[in-house]
């Protein structure tokens, strides 16, 4: 097929051998612990391959629509996983992941890169005023998602209506998230290099648009077998590997619906390309917070099984708002060291410790 690279047919390969494995240890009894591992490596391979098809839609509709088109399909497999835990009443593992995939891209993957891009090059400089915006964006998103939490915790009257709460902060978080998009678009990015894309990379040949989606239909119908599987196997894997629902979806799920942006990030820091490392770390978790958070809030009350509300666990929520405050602060003065990044990748570490146990 045109347009498709060697890395694309073996990003492609690997996603169809991990899916067919997932299926194969899911259907033919292989123990408790492999259906689990086999469907979080086809999730994370799923996740990059659908990003890609999403990137190949970008390329053949144009720079302006690409934005656009990320923020409505890049996080698809998160929001697929989420339905099918749901339907499981995995309410715990759902809650952990969404707070999970902010943590692990503002503190894990961005503290890394900085690590990473100021140990080769220094302090590192780049554009503040994009990354000030997308973290004052996560930062308000984050707010509303907390408000839920400390009405209950406080047992304030609205306690008693969390779940109408929930949903009028879903309504309002969605409401921003278009209205953001136009914004997104018009905010101009960094120059590239001629004949490089954004990783540095010489650009690869544009995909036909018909490529471009077929192979997104294919790789997302895929994501949702393997998201139905992954949560059917969650529960008796993480009774034999004694792991909380709570570390699970924080860490493990969260990692891996977000694998691409965990190597992507990194490398476009290597290559002392912060301003694309920033864009890229911090404009998915402001779409979980303001797209995918909301639409499963929504979405739960017609799906048969557990209703999500936006009450969280208190050390959650404490996780959260410490997260969104150290993005503002990092973004604030436009450059990084990689001692900024050492902290913020401690602090992840910390923060998954303390779900260890639950």
């Amino acid at each position: 097929m045109a347009g498709l690279g060697r890395g694309d047919w073996w990003l492609i390969g690997v996603s169809a051998v991990l899916t067919a494995v997932a299926a194969a240890t899911t259907f033919i009894p292989a123990g408790r612990v492999a259906p689990f591992v086999a469907c979080a490596l086809a999730l994370a391979a799923l996740a990059a391959l659908v990003s890609r098809a999403v990137d190949g839609l970008g390329d053949r509709l144009g720079s302006g629509a690409t934005g656009l088109v990320q923020s409505a399909l890049g996080n698809i497999p998160e929001l697929l996983f989420g339905i099918f835990a749901l339907r499981k009443g995995l309410v715990t593992v759902v809650q952990a992941t969404l707070v999970g995939s902010i943590l692990s891209n503002v503190l894990l993957v961005l503290g890394l890169a900085i690590v990473v891009g100021g140990l080769r090059h220094g302090t590192q400089r780049f554009a503040a005023e994009g990354p000030r915006m997308v973290s004052l964006l996560l930062l308000l998103s984050v707010s509303v998602l907390i408000i839920p939490t400390v009405t209950a915790r406080l047992s304030l009257p609205a306690a008693a209506h969390e779940q109408v709460l929930s949903d009028v902060a879903a309504v309002v978080l969605l409401a921003v998230f278009v209205l953001s998009i136009p914004a997104s678009l018009r905010r101009a990015g960094p120059r590239e290099a001629p004949g490089e894309a954004a990783g540095g990379q010489h650009r690869r040949a544009r995909w036909p648009l018909g490529l471009a989606l077929g192979l997104l239909a294919v790789s997302g119908g895929a994501a949702a077998f393997v998201s139905d599987w992954f949560a059917s196997a969650i529960t008796p894997a993480l009774s034999v590997l004694h792991i909380s629902q709570a570390f699970a979806g924080l860490v493990i799920v969260a990692i891996a619906g977000n694998a691409v942006e965990n190597v992507v990030g990194i490398q476009l820091a290597a290559r002392n390309r912060m301003d694309y490392a920033l864009s890229v770390t911090l404009q998915s978790p402001v779409q979980i917070a303001l797209g995918i958070a909301p639409l499963l809030v929504l979405i739960s009350a017609g799906l048969g099984g557990a209703q999500l509300t936006l009450v969280f666990p208190p050390l959650m929520v404490v996780a959260l708002a410490l997260t969104a405050i150290i993005a503002i602060l990092v973004v604030f003065d436009g450059d990084s060291t990689w001692v900024e990044g050492s902290c913020l990748t401690g602090l992840y570490v910390v923060i998954a410790a303390a779900f260890w146990w639950g």
